[in-house]
């Protein structure tokens, strides 16, 4: 069933989360084991804040479904730059997914598009399409997003995992005089500044219809070198005349079937004032963090390990702990802000796979 209605329920996300765990915990023997390791019973459960959280680790060891596995019709892959495995999240049907995806990007990356409506616009993704991706759930997202919000123009500027910078770039000079919507990891846009620096247009500084926005996804870190965010910004707001206020980074992993993202756009869609930079969600999905030490909850404005709580994510496990360190920060609408990985983790897998190949590629 769908909702239109964009509303935080406290109590009622506390009761759907509840019993999704209780169904979770009976069909998914695995989760089972790790709940009743840690003295958890289903019954002793009454608020979502209890509900023990599977760390992603786990999905790259094992399959983990609540439904029959056999009924699976797509599986989304890790992208695996650091590790031989790769965690993987099984579905049993992408109609709840992208329920849950083309609301919370529209809000976050679209909000002047009323739903249903016939408003559509230039989408470049810096990224493959889905067909040429088939395990990518950030491919999966990107097309899902141009099939919804992108025009006739629209398209993908991505040739095998490699930016396709030329053609994009002599798109970007064109007399353009509607806004366009650039959207890719965060290194396919560090990969594009330096298009521009390398090529016949080392010195030319666009103004991008009023309007235009970036959408990028993403860590900031690679391998061997590494972006500051308000570094990379300033370049683009330099080079692109594309505001920092435009431009939105989303945290999601393909472990969840929700993601979260930049709350400035949307507060400032109708020339409205943003608060502090900060990511938020849909209210189908919650986030806790967690004190590495001690395991409790984090006390206020301290660091802790994010846990996210994904009503979506009714085919695999709703309760799901990251390896990214966060920070609260409250606001219209309270949000969090990602530091980092916690230090055992493995580097974020896609905006680093695009960053080798590229850098492969350039040798």
């Amino acid at each position: 069933m769908r909702e239109e209605t964009w509303e935080d329920d406290e109590a009622r996300f506390s009761a759907l989360a509840c019993d999704l765990f209780r169904f979770q915990l009976e069909h998914c023997e695995i989760y089972a084991r790790f709940c009743e390791a840690r003295g958890v019973r289903p019954d002793a459960i009454s608020n979502w804040r209890e509900i023990p959280a599977l760390p992603t680790t786990a999905f790259k060891e094992a399959t983990l479904t609540s439904f029959d596995p056999a009924t699976t019709i797509k599986t989304f892959r890790t992208s695996g730059t650091t590790t031989a495995s790769r965690g993987k999240l099984h579905v049993d049907t992408l109609a709840l997914y992208e329920a849950s995806l083309l609301p919370t990007i529209r809000r976050f990356v679209f909000p002047e598009f009323e739903p249903g409506g016939p408003k559509k616009l230039t989408m470049r993704v810096l990224a493959s399409e889905a067909s040429a991706a088939p395990d990518s759930s950030l491919s999966h997202m990107f097309s899902a997003a141009v099939d919804a919000f992108g025009n006739a123009r629209s398209g993908y500027d991505d040739r095998g995992g490699v930016l396709d910078s030329e053609p994009l770039i002599e798109r970007l000079l064109s007399n353009e005089t509607e806004p366009i919507a650039l959207c890719g990891t965060t290194f396919a846009f560090v990969h594009l500044l330096e298009a521009f620096e390398r090529g016949p247009h080392a010195h030319t500084r666009l103004e991008l219809p009023k309007g235009s926005r970036i959408m990028e996804t993403g860590g900031f870190k690679g391998r061997s070198r590494e972006v500051p965010r308000d570094t990379l910004y300033a370049e683009l707001e330099t080079r692109l005349g594309i505001p920092a206020s435009h431009i939105v980074n989303q945290y999601g992993m393909t472990e969840l079937g929700s993601q979260f993202y930049d709350s400035t756009l949307f507060e400032t869609r109708y020339g409205g004032k943003a608060g502090p930079r900060r990511k938020i969600g849909p209210p189908w999905a919650r986030l806790r963090l967690i004190d590495p030490e001690s395991g409790n909850e984090a006390a206020e404005n301290d660091v802790g390990i994010i846990v996210i709580h994904d009503l979506a994510n009714t085919g695999s496990i709703a309760a799901i702990q990251t390896a990214d360190l966060g920070r609260r920060i409250r606001g219209e609408g309270d949000g969090f802000e990602v530091l980092g990985r916690a230090a055992v983790a493995d580097a974020r897998g896609c905006s680093i796979a695009a960053d080798a190949r590229w850098l492969e590629a350039s040798r």
